[in-house]
């Protein structure tokens, strides 16, 4: 059984100039274990999608279900207990709690999930890279150190998938590839199923299948050989 399957997703917004078409029939399955990244230009629908992927928002039509259990939609507090117990989020932005050390942003989102530890808040620290920066503020670290932060606060909670839009917008072609380098390893070890959005081609070399959209469709969706080694 495949951990999500979307089947002719579509999603229209209603404007003055007509019905906008962000997500026009959309279909595919992820595997548990995958990391796929969805690439697009700005406006295909890919942020769209990735929203609709974590009860965000509501398709307007088609069929979502996880781990075979339809996704609810269109109800709030359901949509918020899924995102909850299923999703974790790494935004481009950090969104990090700037008055708690990088230890305690992590502490903070274990425990409001229930499962505040902190030894292994500090090993997932580690993994990623910042086990000597666990005592440090966010405005002391480097962007690309406050996004693996992030990464590590998002897979804090266990979540069985973890999703990005454009979580190295910011950052610099170095600095990218290390917080994607974390990304893979912390995925791999905590066997987490990520997809992330990006308009950079060469992100890909990071992802096990690339799915191409455009203009609120897939127009290729292809598995690549693993890349990068740990």
């Amino acid at each position: 059984m495949p951990l999500l399957r979307m089947e002719n997703i579509t999603r229209h917004y209603e404007t003055p100039a007509g019905v906008v078409r962000a997500l026009d029939g959309v279909s595919f399955e992820i595997e548990e274990g995958e990391r796929v990244v969805l690439l697009g230009p700005s406006g295909s629908g890919k942020t769209t999608l990735l929203n609709c992927l974590s009860a965000l928002d509501s398709p307007s039509g088609g069929s979502y279900s996880f781990l075979g259990s339809e996704v609810p939609r269109n109800h709030s507090e359901k949509m918020t207990s899924f995102r909850r117990e299923n999703i974790g989020y790494v935004f481009q932005f950090f969104n990090l709690l700037q008055d708690l050390t990088v230890l305690e942003n992590i502490l903070l989102i274990q425990e409001l999930s229930g499962k505040k530890n902190a030894s292994r808040a500090k090993e997932l620290l580690e993994l990623v890279g910042l086990e000597l920066e666990v005592n440090r503020f966010p405005g002391e670290i480097s962007g690309g150190q406050q996004q693996r932060v992030a990464i590590a606060r998002s897979i804090a909670k266990r979540p069985k998938l973890l999703l990005g839009d454009e979580l190295t917008g910011n950052l610099d072609t170095e600095t990218s590839n290390k917080v994607m380098e974390a990304l893979v390893k912390a995925c791999r070890q905590e066997n987490i199923t990520s997809v992330f959005v990006t308009h950079d081609e060469g992100l890909t070399r990071f992802a096990s299948r690339v799915i191409r959209i455009d203009s609120g469709k897939i127009v290729s969706d292809e598995k690549i050989p693993e890349s990068i080694e740990q």
